[in-house]
């Protein structure tokens, strides 16, 4: 896969040297942005991720990586090397490669111990200014009170029946409204495994596209589902003890899961459903439903 163009002349302008090798990086992410791998011809290396003119919703959120990667700082983030907002959509990041780090979800009880210690780190951190808070966009995290509206799409994926959401709905409706959304912390709020690496002594969060500032432990709460997909504890392990977040997170996704896939990210919905499966058990044991059928 050749780099395009517009890509190679604007990181060599950012860098001030030639690039002598490009590697496409596949991850993890579920962004249509391009993300390479570049060598230059001093023996250094960087971390590439550009939106084109095609997607300006990719430009914008780079934008956002980059107004943290410019005033938070901190063990946990990688650090910023070059960004060239491009005028139109082509906006270009150039960031630490940590190619080199461990980015395998292998979870024991150590890493776990270090995402949850990072994490406090980072909601300890000043959010930068102009960041969107949790509370600005609650309506996003009000899945529940929309699925009420037309319960059927949830319904199909058969992960509850429809007599089990005739009574749970007013209880996660309501509890998803009570939740405290408010704070101060910074949160990345797109926190899973391949958003996570291991550098020696480091644990370094990547993709902060979606970051704000609000109430951090939405933060924890959100990654405890795909943790457990990945062969860590069950979520009821680490949180019991946020029934309110727990429905704002399982409505998050019954929201989305049953909706159309997204031919730019086709993996998408099938993450949503497995993740919705683990949050829909763990909210209902934490609000007192009985589990779904």
């Amino acid at each position: 896969m050749d780099c395009p163009d517009w890509l190679g002349e604007r990181v060599e302008a950012l860098a001030g040297r030639k690039v002598a090798s490009w590697r496409h990086v596949e991850g993890g992410g579920f962004t249509p942005s391009e993300r390479w791998v570049v060598g230059f011809d001093d023996g250094r290396s960087a971390f590439v991720k550009g939106g084109a003119d095609v997607n300006a919703d990719v430009a914008g959120w780079l934008r956002v990586e980059h107004l943290v990667y410019s005033h938070v700082e901190g063990p946990f983030m990688p650090r910023l090397l070059g960004w060239d907002d491009g005028g139109g959509h082509q906006a270009v990041l150039l960031l630490e490669d940590l190619s080199w780090a461990d980015w395998q979800a292998t979870w024991t009880q150590e890493r776990i111990d270090r995402v949850l210690a990072t994490l406090d780190a980072i909601h300890a951190s000043a959010p930068p200014p102009g960041l969107p808070t949790l509370e600005s966009d609650r309506d996003s995290f009000q899945g529940w009170s929309r699925v009420a509206e037309d319960p059927s799409g949830l319904v199909r994926l058969g992960l509850c029946s429809e007599a089990w959401l005739e009574t749970a709905l007013p209880v996660l409706v309501e509890a998803e409204a009570e939740a405290v959304l408010e704070g101060s912390d910074l949160l990345h709020l797109d926190v899973r495994s391949d958003n996570i690496c291991f550098a020696g002594e480091r644990t370094v969060f990547v993709d902060w596209n979606w970051a704000c500032s609000g109430n951090g432990r939405l933060d924890v709460v959100s990654w405890l589902p795909s943790l457990a997909l990945e062969g860590g504890p069950p979520p009821e392990r680490i949180v019991d003890d946020e029934p309110e977040l727990g429905a704002v997170i399982s409505g998050f996704f019954a929201l989305r899961a049953p909706m159309p896939e997204i031919p730019t990210a086709p993996r998408v919905r099938t993450i949503q459903k497995a993740q919705l499966r683990v949050a829909l058990s763990w909210a209902a044991k934490m609000l007192g439903l009985p589990p779904p059928e």
